[in-house]
């Protein structure tokens, strides 16, 4: 495979898992770093570093707008809720295994 088609199907890869999670907005943030480590917040860190590594000039706002689908606080608003303290155990006792980008 050469590697423009394998960019573009990494980058159709890209926008099914980003529409799904924008689609899961009843799936939150710290059960999916709970359970694989990463997040949108994570993803969202992972696309603006791509962006800057081009000398694409992103802030963590607008990477996490492309990958929430609206501003976070909107998405905050309408979707997050309050973390139980198991849930925030679990994310303590998994920390190491948390993505190395994701800035936790």
């Amino acid at each position: 495979m050469d590697d423009k088609t394998r960019t573009e199907l990494e980058a159709a890869a890209f926008r099914g898992l980003v529409a799904h999670l924008q689609k899961r907005t009843d799936v939150q943030n710290i059960d999916i770093m709970n359970l694989a480590g990463f997040c949108r917040n994570c993803l969202s860190k992972w696309y603006m570093a791509a962006a800057k590594e081009r000398g694409i000039d992103m802030d963590y706002d607008q990477a996490r707008e492309v990958v929430y689908g609206m501003p976070y606080s909107e998405w905050k608003d309408k979707y997050q809720a309050e973390a139980s303290d198991e849930q925030k155990r679990t994310f303590e006792e998994t920390k190491p295994l948390h993505a190395e980008i994701s800035g936790h």
